[in-house]
């Protein structure tokens, strides 16, 4: 079992399992739920030239800053920005409070995925399919607090058994059966009759859907689908060898989060495409997408059970590895912050997790008519933590880098391995483009939560 305190620090047995870890944070709802989503109602071919092309830029920039930071100082956020600069420190605690805000909620909605794949497994996919059958499961009391259960407590099982038999071993197996299960997929839905209309909507460049917005929104989901900004990737960093290239890891991680997010599209617009008759408006974001449109696509389908089970399998995988992330991002801080050994860390986030996951779920049932400046208890910390906290955390850090320790902070820990290739870009978008493109995801998250900016 794990019990490393601060004077021994895990590190993952190769550069492989550090990637797919990595890539296993970074690979989450987000990039199921939302990136077809966006793809689809911004032109398709177009957003994802416009994904690209940020993501080999400005996310391989914040990506690359925050596996240096945590390699570098070999420390969680918590105390990883006061070794950096005593004055700043306070950095490190605001960027531990985004993941304990966001693992509450995360492991909810895990449980409501995890819900779903035993419907689907069960050969129910026409119960799933049905209008009302989201609605009332998660105003439900009892039902969806025992699905939530299961996955926080397989997240904590994970998280307790430490950084190589834990979440390295959890990543190596799951990874690669995620890749396979969305490539398997995906292929699958290409042979469905109509569904190259679906395909030529997603990949072919709509230039008249260029516009600031279609930047605005590919900014985001890349900042949120990269794991940036949670203390995930300073976290995984400082467990990181130093014996290998972060340069080229980075790099890695990122074409295997944006193949998935590219292939969850190929895989989600061509089926709804073909389900919808060609209504791109059926394609909505976030849960309806996800537990309302989907089960009935499936349902539609030959084969539409197996089919189901299996997309959810492929998504309960993307949750787990995530949340996983998240859970040991604080867990870490703990660990650095007050040093205690990993199975009591462990407990406390659990069950801190467990109380106000149980909250969130009420939030939709017996708790529903309290509303926090409008929103349920579960849409709050989703806004306090991605809209808010997130691109705060991320422009601060990209300040401390560029104007307190200097670019060459993060360069000299690069250049351990070999040369970086890109220094003189990285210095330029650390100190003066990144952070306002951050500072534009802080407004437009904002201003989108108050129904000011649709995106």
């Amino acid at each position: 079992m794990g019990t490393e305190g601060t004077n021994e620090r895990s590190t993952f047995r190769g550069k492989l399992g550090f990637v797919l870890a990595a890539a296993g944070s970074a690979v989450g709802l987000g990039n199921l739920w939302r990136f077809p989503y966006l793809a689809a109602k911004y032109g398709g071919g177009i957003f994802l030239l416009v994904y690209l092309a940020l993501a080999v830029t400005f996310g391989f920039v914040l990506m690359v800053t925050e596996i240096a930071i945590g390699r570098k100082t070999r420390l969680s956020p918590m105390r990883a920005f006061g070794a950096m600069s005593k004055r700043w420190g306070w950095v490190g605690k605001l960027a531990t409070i985004v993941p304990a805000l966001i693992f509450p909620y995360y492991c909810l909605i895990g449980g409501w995925v995890t819900k779903y794949m035993s419907v689907m497994v069960m050969g129910k996919a026409a119960d799933a399919a049905n209008d009302s059958f989201f609605g009332n499961y998660i105003s439900g009391t009892a039902d969806p607090l025992v699905w939530f259960l299961l996955f926080i407590i397989a997240t904590t099982l994970v998280v307790v058994f430490g950084v190589n038999k834990g979440i390295e071993t959890l990543s190596r197996f799951l990874m690669p059966a995620l890749l396979v299960l969305t490539v398997g997929l995906s292929i699958y839905v290409l042979t469905r009759p109509g569904a190259m209309a679906g395909v030529k909507y997603y990949l072919l460049p709509d230039f008249k859907a260029l516009s600031f917005k279609t930047f605005l929104a590919a900014l985001g989901q890349l900042f949120y689908s990269m794991s940036l900004a949670m203390g995930i990737m300073i976290t995984y960093g400082s467990y990181f060898s130093r014996e290998e290239h972060i340069e080229n890891a980075a790099r890695q991680i990122e074409v295997f989060d944006t193949a998935i997010a590219l292939l969850a599209g190929l895989m989600i617009v061509p089926s709804v495409f073909v389900f919808s008759n060609g209504d791109p408006a059926a394609l909505g974001q976030g849960p309806s997408l996800m537990f309302v449109t989907l089960p009935k696509v499936f349902n539609s389908m030959p084969a539409g059970n197996v089919i189901g089970a299996l997309f959810f399998l492929l998504v309960f995988f993307a949750a787990i590895t995530s949340s996983v992330s998240i859970m040991e991002a604080v867990v870490a801080g703990l660990m650095d912050a007050f040093g205690i050994k990993r199975n009591t860390a462990t407990v406390i986030v659990a069950v801190y997790g467990i109380l106000l996951g149980i909250a969130c779920s009420f939030g939709f049932g017996i708790w529903s008519g309290f509303k926090i400046i409008g929103m349920s208890i579960l849409d709050f910390l989703d806004f306090i933590s991605n809209s808010v906290l997130l691109p705060l955390v991320g422009m601060l850090t990209c300040i401390v880098v560029g104007f307190v320790v200097k670019p060459d902070f993060v360069i000299s820990e690069v250049e351990l391995n070999g040369p970086f290739s890109m220094k003189k870009f990285y210095a330029v978008m650390v100190k003066w483009v990144a952070p306002l493109f951050i500072f534009a995801i802080l407004v437009t998250g904002i201003l989108q939560a108050f129904g000011l900016l649709k995106i």
